[in-house]
């Protein structure tokens, strides 16, 4: 069990309603790099991990990505909630909130619905660690264009956070994966 702390691991601020940059942010909430995702990959997959170490990176980067979780739906929320229905509409939102008003759904930035098919676990601890340092990049690089589409400098700070976050996630699976495989190669005696 864990213990939560009901704040934020990162302040978020927007510069006012912005329905555009919620529409493509909220990618990272529900599409197939998002927080969601990662979390639920990363929390299934400890269990088949062979040593202790690796099992506690597991677990303690699958929890930190639902505070990411936490991050980008505020950003969502706060970029919509005081969106009149005409930029919403103009956003290309119109679909997303005749299902859902301005509440926060698992989708993509083209508005599918999150699906399992995004996560993988297969059980075999160097292909999931593998796996997971290439779910580490191209959440790097979705963070990068985000950031690039953004036109609010807080927005950007926030999404600047989370990326980086992305980048030591990357390194603590690397060494992770050395752990696994000198675990792997160690001789063992019965």
């Amino acid at each position: 069990m864990w213990i939560y702390e009901k704040k934020l691991e990162y302040p978020v601020r927007v510069g006012g309603p912005n329905p555009h940059l919620a529409k493509v942010i909220i990618t990272q909430y529900g599409g197939p790099d998002g927080e969601l995702a990662a979390s639920l990959r990363y929390l299934t997959q400890r269990y088949t991990m062979p040593i202790p170490q690796a099992k506690a990176v597991l677990t303690d980067i699958g929890t930190e990505e639902l505070a990411h979780m936490e991050i980008v739906a505020t950003l969502v929320y706060n970029l919509i909630k005081d969106a009149p229905l005409e930029e919403i509409k103009r956003a290309g939102l119109d679909g997303y909130y005749a299902d859902h008003d301005r509440a926060l759904y698992f989708v993509n930035a083209s508005g599918a619905p999150w699906t399992a098919t995004y996560i993988q676990s297969k059980g075999d601890p160097v292909t999931d660690l593998y796996e997971n340092m290439a779910a580490e990049q191209k959440a790097r690089s979705t963070y990068e264009y985000l950031i690039q589409l953004s036109d609010d400098p807080d927005v950007s700070d926030t999404l600047k956070f989370l990326r980086e976050r992305e980048v030591v996630h990357f390194q603590r699976f690397g060494e992770t994966l050395n752990l696994v495989h000198e675990y792997l190669e160690r001789k063992k005696y019965y």
